[in-house]
């Protein structure tokens, strides 16, 4: 099961991770085919500004790249924040080129032809560039690390979501972990992995890729652009900035990266992890060190119901790592499980797959693999109740009810 979900093999690993897997089917002549490409759409965020994104290319001169030795480590990371207004162009939801490497691995995995979702031409609910609001101050801080070979772009629901209730938002891709990274001027990093095991070199990077941005938003606090291009950002982007109230949170091998940076770095007062197994790469979950330590910070847990061992739900009670990491620590914390969503539930794939249904008919074990049998409206606005509920109280100090509730009848409170 660890294997299936971190390194996304099965039928999501294709359309997630196109670079690492082989095909597993082809359309055929009894494969529906929609007759024109399907127009991507999204919900729209429901908070209280309109929401802007920009992008930072970020290079790391001291650090040479553990996956493509020799070359100082790069990264490309969105920044997502509060408007005053609507911009004129809505942004790519995912960059050209990674939108055309992506759209080849969803393809088999959809058993349609490439052309048949619209990838490249997807725009999310962000505006290019847009004035940044300056109401409210400074603005609290949210790092978004994605899973493995998943584009930062996969969780924009959720990140335009929070940027809309008036959070700043960076997502990160990591470079050669990702199936496909795109730098400016047309050029592309694809996916290229170290001979296995390679979990303990993928954790440490993440970590420090994470830290790395934060360095580099604090340098655009302090009214200096680091990005790496020069290119011009909007005008008090680094000036809304609150790095004194910074939150972190992942999907998968991202959730796992949130608890991670959280052990090493003070500067992240509190974390999510999405389905993510905190024992990953280690043979003993107690050897791993923040399983060995837990956090004394907040931290949520949040699970789906067949991602656990042996296909039972993912909890503190069923995972030795997530219970051991519970044992250990002393922070707020929660565990919530998804009994009948999937490992996919927590992204977007979760509005993605239901969409595409309406189209052509998407494979069943497609389904069953990335988002199970969940309502998708009610979950999708159940996630965005009790995620930013979370940074709300822990970033915010707006204290919250933690319990069963049958407005959210999708989610268990484990404890």
């Amino acid at each position: 099961m660890l294997t299936r979900r971190l390194l996304l093999g099965g039928t999501a690993a294709a359309l997630l991770a196109p670079a690492t897997v082989p095909a597993i089917a082809t359309a055929t002549a009894t494969t529906p085919v929609p007759r024109r490409p399907v127009q991507l759409r999204f919900p729209r965020p429901t908070g209280l500004f309109p929401v802007g994104t920009t992008e930072l290319h970020l290079v790391d001169p001291r650090r040479d790249d553990p996956f493509v030795p020799g070359r100082p480590r790069e990264l490309m990371i969105s920044v997502w924040y509060p408007a005053s207004r609507a911009a004129a162009e809505r942004a790519p939801y995912l960059p050209p080129l990674t939108a055309q490497v992506y759209a080849e691995g969803a393809s088999i995995a959809l058993q349609q032809p490439v052309e048949a979702v619209d990838w490249v031409g997807a725009r999310s609910h962000a505006g290019l560039g847009a004035p940044v609001s300056r109401s409210w101050g400074r603005r609290p801080v949210i790092v978004f690390s994605p899973g493995f070979g998943v584009p930062r772009g996969l969780a924009s629901i959720m990140v335009t979501e929070l940027a809309s209730r008036g959070y700043v938002v960076a997502t990160v891709d990591h470079t050669y972990e990702a199936a496909a990274v795109e730098f400016p001027g047309g050029r592309v990093a694809v996916q290229t992995l170290p001979p296995e095991p390679y979990a303990h070199l993928a954790r440490a990077t993440r970590i420090a890729d994470v830290r790395f941005v934060l360095d580099a938003l604090a340098e655009l606090a302090r009214g200096h652009n680091p990005d790496a291009d020069h290119r011009r950002q909007p005008a008090g982007l680094g000036a809304i900035l609150d790095l004194r109230r910074i939150g972190a949170y992942g999907h998968s091998a991202g959730g796992i990266t949130a608890a991670d940076v959280m052990l090493v770095d003070r500067r992240v007062a509190a974390g999510i992890d999405l389905d993510g197994t905190l024992g990953y790469g280690y043979d003993d979950p107690a050897d791993c060190p923040v399983v060995a330590q837990g956090l004394d910070r907040p931290f949520l847990l949040v699970g789906a119901g067949g991602t656990g061992p042996d296909g039972g739900p993912q909890t503190h009670r069923t995972d030795r790592s997530w219970g051991l990491f519970w044992e250990h620590s002393t922070g707020w914390k929660r565990d919530l499980n998804v009994p009948t969503g999937q490992h996919y539930t927590f992204i977007d794939h979760q509005a993605l797959i239901p969409w595409f249904q309406r189209f052509f008919t998407v494979p069943p074990e497609l389904v069953a693999n990335t988002v199970g049998t969940v309502d998708p409206r009610r979950i999708l606005a159940t996630l965005n109740t009790y995620l930013p509920a979370f940074f709300d109280q822990h970033l915010r100090g707006r204290p919250g009810t933690w319990q069963n509730s049958p407005r959210h009848p999708d989610v268990r409170f484990i404890a």
